[in-house]
């Protein structure tokens, strides 16, 4: 996975009332996590490396 979308990030932090500001500073921190996270699942659901 490469990453998210990030205007539709802002958009949906926007239509649940989450500020700009909050969003900006916390969705790179996240979308790292998240996309990290799912690369491992994906290698080893795929045989890749294990640990």
């Amino acid at each position: 996975m490469i990453g998210w979308d990030m205007s539709a990030a802002l958009a949906l932090g926007n239509a649940l009332g989450v500020p700009p500001l909050a969003m900006a500073e916390l969705l790179p921190v996240i979308e790292a996590v998240m996309v990290a996270k799912l690369n491992e699942q994906m290698d080893h659901s795929h045989g890749g490396k294990t640990g």
